[in-house]
């Protein structure tokens, strides 16, 4: 295979919406959104007699827990076959090796959007991979098909779901739907909120900035607001592939008042009005890859219908031995600080 960058967006983009678009994790627009954040980025693409068969968005992570090349939710494969997608992988894992023997990265670490199942586990062993000891995106996640019509889909829920959506409507609570700069302000107030409530370490605002611009340039971004007499109550972030959209960021005040379940009822809409195919909430609790205080959110999830879907636990490939036990070490701290 022929082993190339890829500079052109287009080419790029007619790729990753032909297979699938699964994941915004492996679009240009997330790509120039690393920049932003000053991490280095390699847009890999495979050839095949002149034909693109697979490209893998590369991070490259230096850190304090160490070095290393991430590809997040990929490579995006043209192909089905075990044996074809194992060579490509294994050109992938060389051409990798090599980068990170030159540059000084300690191992590479992958996050599949695979299936984890037998055939899978299997191929990524077959080639040297470990599963990781921390997950870096979602692995467990929770999604809603929505080719069915919006009643269909409300039947579908949880009855309290459906109930509590009718009732925030009854309660003359109100969603509004931003892309000005300000909604970044407005969101992150609530968002620090959120965090201290349920005690976690939230991203910084250049963060959730940079992610809202990156996306929204190419109209690929939208805030939802839920009100109740003018008071903001919760917000959230969701971002859209052609073929999904995906609940990535969200936040809340307490409150009696069910304005979270009308707030994503009123994203799902909108993704339906975009032609997207599914609805992703992004991820669920997974015993001992995931914080226990996730729970809550999960039932909260859940209740919308839908299923899970389980991908392949992070992928680690060590380069350096020492240095990657030495990672090893000090994830397995992170989790312990986490709630793993």
């Amino acid at each position: 295979m022929n082993v190339q960058m890829v500079e052109n967006k287009n080419d790029w983009e007619k790729f990753f919406n032909d297979y699938g678009s699964a994941s915004f994790l492996q679009s240009w627009q997330w790509g120039e959104f690393q920049k932003t954040l000053g991490y280095d980025i390699s847009r890999l693409g495979f050839w095949e007699k002149g034909e693109l068969r697979m490209i893998a968005q590369v991070i490259k992570i230096k850190s304090k827990r160490g070095n290393f090349l991430f590809i997040p939710h990929g490579p995006v494969i043209n192909c089905r076959q075990f044996s074809c997608q194992k060579s490509y992988l294994k050109t992938l894992r060389d051409f990798l090796v090599n980068l990170a023997k030159k540059d000084n990265f300690s191992f590479i670490r992958i996050s599949p959007l695979a299936l984890d199942d037998h055939q899978n586990q299997k191929l990524y062993r077959d080639l040297g991979f470990k599963t990781a000891p921390v997950y870096m995106h979602a692995e467990t996640m929770w999604i809603l098909n929505l080719n069915p019509s919006e009643e269909t889909l409300m039947a579908n829920m949880r009855k309290t779901t459906r109930y509590l959506i009718k009732r925030a409507g009854r309660e003359n609570v109100v969603i509004e739907k931003r892309t000005d700069e300000k909604a970044v302000d407005d969101f992150y107030r609530l968002y620090e909120e959120t965090a201290r409530r349920e005690k976690f370490v939230p991203f910084s605002k250049k963060y959730i900035s940079n992610e809202f611009k990156a996306f929204n340039q190419t109209g690929d971004a939208v805030f939802l607001f839920g009100y109740q007499k003018k008071t903001t109550l919760a917000s959230a972030l969701i971002i859209f592939t052609r073929s999904t959209a995906f609940y990535h960021q969200g936040a809340s005040i307490h409150s009696k008042i069910p304005v979270t379940y009308l707030l994503q009822w009123e994203a799902i809409k909108e993704a339906k009005k975009r032609g997207c195919q599914f609805y992703n909430f992004w991820g669920i609790m997974k015993k001992g890859r995931t914080p226990k205080s996730w729970s809550g959110l999960t039932l909260f999830k859940q209740g919308f219908g839908g299923q899970q879907v389980d991908y392949l636990p992070t992928q680690d490939y060590p380069v350096k031995k020492l240095s990657y036990t030495m990672t090893v070490f000090l994830e397995k701290i992170l989790n312990w600080k986490r709630g793993v």
